[in-house]
């Protein structure tokens, strides 16, 4: 816990004042802890993992929380909950984190959020938005558990796309879901891809959570993006067959729409 802690606060400290997200401990499947070797399964990607694991190990929980709590300003965290499958596994979340905070005598309380890795938590995103201060798409299992394609297996990585109709109609789902409870955003790696970024945000999407490298060249991205003309174009993207189309379509529309700007621009610039 003290270790947690100082780790914690640090990030906070070096923020200065922004909102830091932590994810609550993430294991299993292909994230394993030297501590905590969780029995041999068949199909670990389907086992006992993220929000799964609290059932059984409910002190690992607690001890994170605690260290959370302890911060300075808990005001300033985000606490994300991975692999929930519905609102009651983070009402369940919500009531520890209470009652530790009612324990160490605390008002003040981290935001909670919920992790919309599994097709079940997309379609029920209405009822984990009452419950979550916010959702945090996770589009790389998202991905995985929709297609139902490992994303460790390489011969099918060209294959498990975010962009496939199938997974983007998860992703409406989730943000028509939460629309008037709480905003969404997306940690998956889709938010950094040239075709994706800027359909997420098309389809609603508040926030998009990229490395530190691809902030500028996103940012620009955004700034040049007609996103209501884009988001004209969804229907007609949930209606394709794969994510190959979905990109191909994408990509010619991004270029009718670079051609048509640059036509306006020329036409406007004085003679």
């Amino acid at each position: 816990e003290a270790d947690q802690h100082r780790e914690y606060q640090a990030a906070v400290a070096a923020l200065d004042g922004k909102p830091v997200v932590i994810r609550t401990l993430d294991i299993g499947a292909d994230k394993q802890l030297p501590y905590l070797r969780l029995p041999a399964v068949p199909n670990p990607a389907l086992g006992v993992r993220g929000a799964r694991l609290w059932q059984s190990h409910p002190e690992l929980l607690d001890t994170q929380l605690r260290a959370l709590l302890r911060v300075s300003t808990p005001e300033r965290l985000r606490i994300m909950v991975p692999m929930l499958s519905d609102a009651g596994e983070l009402a369940w979340v919500r009531g520890r984190l209470e009652g530790l905070a009612e324990s160490l005598g605390l008002t003040r309380l981290p935001a909670l959020g919920a992790m919309i890795e599994v097709p079940s938590a997309a379609l029920g995103a209405r009822r984990l938005a009452a419950e979550a201060d916010f959702l945090s798409i996770g589009t790389n299992d998202l991905t995985q558990y929709t297609l139902a394609m490992d994303r460790e297996e390489p011969r099918l990585a060209a294959r498990a796309d975010v962009l496939h109709p199938a997974v983007l109609a998860l992703v409406k789902a989730t943000v028509e879901g939460a629309a008037g409870a709480c905003p969404v955003g997306v940690c998956g790696a889709a938010a950094g891809d040239d075709l994706a970024g800027p359909l997420l945000v098309a389809l609603g999407v508040d926030e998009l959570s990229v490395e530190p490298a691809r902030v500028p060249a996103l940012k620009a991205a955004l700034r040049r993006l007609d996103a209501a003309a884009l988001a004209d174009e969804i229907p007609g993207l949930l209606e394709l067959d794969d994510a190959a189309a979905v990109r191909e379509r994408l990509t010619a529309w991004f270029a009718a729409d670079a051609t048509a700007t640059t036509t306006t621009t020329c036409e406007r610039m004085p003679s």
